[in-house]
């Protein structure tokens, strides 16, 4: 494997996060806040640093498989490396706290160790929130989408970030795709804060909430989360969680020809919205027979509120689920693995996988009947071929594996059973809270260090969709 290649990919992409830190230096500049100096610093390092190796480096041109898969995991982990600067050096936090900031951030998940967020420096506050925006649509696509001369290597590149079985090309060139998706990602960003303004929220409040929204990310400058704003900035966000976790080149064929009949035509887009719809009832149901609520409004506010923010795996909160009836917490304990829509910028398995996964098993069910036939899958009007049903039965058992082994490591470092479990696919799921003790109210500044490391391994897995990480455990991998 080609280690100029890869140095020169992942110091650019440092060197990218270096300049984000450096316009994160400027709010906290704008606002006053001590912590400039510490992202001014961070953001001169990852510059010199990515810079240099950027420079140092050829440009290449094309890109093994076995390159991208471990381009790819440098880049994030060199993102979150350099990324956790800013709160170390502001004394915020420790290394490893600010560490699992950082990933939390750039792989949208927002777990975060700090029990009040809202008393960070603006600075910080931008930051953490910027992050999981550039880690949203991924800092990979965002790099293809800036280097004509990635040519071949932007493909391989392109497929190892983006979630999803089969990542979804709308334009000939993938340098094309990767811009358009951007535009669409900052369009929508744009309009959701906009629409925050129009309800009284402060134009720093709008935006940190929308570079919270769109990646699914979680990330609130507020302790209170949107708890602490009106109903309408609730509903708005409701909203902007449910279309992030829509396939954002639906979102792009919707814009170009002005109608909705493109989401109507695709069979992932209802089972999404089904998904969501069905657990929103069964919430209801419990809320009315447990007496939950006194308002009727409140309840379907809040409920439609959690079911969308756990669903598509954002979680931002406006209630403390924890405290409600058993069945409503095993409802979203459960949409924690499902996910958003393949090429959306949610967590989970992805609702593709699921689909078509619920498909073949009903096709073994007819196979049992009738021995002889040849039945085949399809999702979305086309034959699902046997290997990437294999790939997607393997992706979920894997991600079930996983989810098990972070969660008993978890209890064997002392952590309670539910808080485990929670916890775990919180972090698997790229989800952010938990249950129990890290559900909506509570956060992960008291996790053991060792649980930390293993829920940032988590996290990474869930949001690099499993196998660009695992294969690079495979001894084959590293043999010539």
């Amino acid at each position: 494997m080609g280690a100029t290649k890869m140095l020169h990919i992942v110091g650019l992409i440092v060197a990218a996060v270096g300049a984000a830190m450096l316009a994160s230096a400027g709010v906290a500049w704008i606002y006053g806040g001590g912590d400039a100096p510490a992202l001014l610093a961070a953001g001169l390092i990852a510059i010199l640093t990515g810079g240099a190796a950027g420079r140092l480096t050829a440009r290449p041109t094309e890109l093994t498989i076995r390159e991208s898969y471990l381009i790819v995991t440098l880049a994030w982990l060199g993102a979150a490396v350099f990324g956790a600067l800013p709160f170390w050096f502001a004394g915020a936090c420790g290394p490893l706290d600010a560490f699992f900031e950082s990933i939390s951030g750039f792989t949208t998940t927002g777990a975060s160790i700090f029990p009040d967020p809202g008393a960070l420096p603006k600075g910080l506050q931008f930051w953490r929130d910027f992050s999981q925006w550039l880690g949203g649509m991924g800092i990979i696509v965002l790099v293809v989408a800036v280097l004509p001369y990635l040519g071949v290597g932007g493909m391989q590149l392109f497929r190892a970030e983006v979630p999803g079985p089969t990542p979804e090309r709308l334009q000939p060139r993938i340098k094309q795709t990767a811009t358009i998706l951007w535009r669409v990602y900052v369009l929508l960003t744009a309009l959701q804060a906009v629409l925050y303004t129009f309800g009284g929220m402060s134009l720093f409040d709008a935006v940190t909430h929308a570079f919270g929204t769109m990646p699914t990310g979680g990330f609130s400058p507020r302790t209170e989360s949107l708890a602490y704003y009106s109903a309408y900035h609730q509903y708005v966000t409701i909203i902007f969680m449910y279309l992030a976790g829509v396939n954002f080149a639906l979102h792009y064929r919707v814009f170009r020809v002005r109608s909705t009949r493109a989401l109507l035509r695709d069979e992932e887009w209802r089972f999404y919205s089904l998904v969501l719809v069905g657990a929103l009832a069964v919430l209801l149901v419990a809320h009315v027979l447990a007496g939950t609520y006194d308002s009727v409004e409140e309840m379907i506010r809040a409920s439609a509120f959690q079911v969308v923010a756990i669903g598509t795996t954002t979680g931002f909160a406006t209630a403390d689920y924890v405290t409600w009836p058993a069945v409503t917490q095993v409802v979203l304990f459960f949409l924690m693995f499902v996910g958003g829509m393949a090429g959306s910028t949610g967590g989970g398995m992805k609702t593709l996988r699921l689909w078509a996964a619920l498909k073949q098993g009903t096709v073994e069910l007819r196979k049992h009947l009738h021995p002889r036939a040849v039945i085949v899958t399809r999702v979305g009007g086309r034959v699902v071929p046997d290997a990437v049903m294999l790939n997607i039965l393997g992706f979920m058992l894997l991600f079930v594996f996983s989810f098990v082994l972070g969660a008993l490591a978890l209890t064997a470092f002392g952590v309670d059973m539910v808080t485990a479990a929670g916890a775990a696919a919180a972090a698997i799921g790229n989800i952010g809270p938990g249950l129990a003790s890290v559900g909506p109210t509570g956060n992960y500044a008291w996790m053991p260090g060792l649980g930390k490391l293993v829920l940032s391994l988590l996290m990474l897995l869930g949001r690099l969709e499993i196998y660009t990480v695992l294969v690079l455990f495979q001894p084959e991998f590293w043999k010539r």
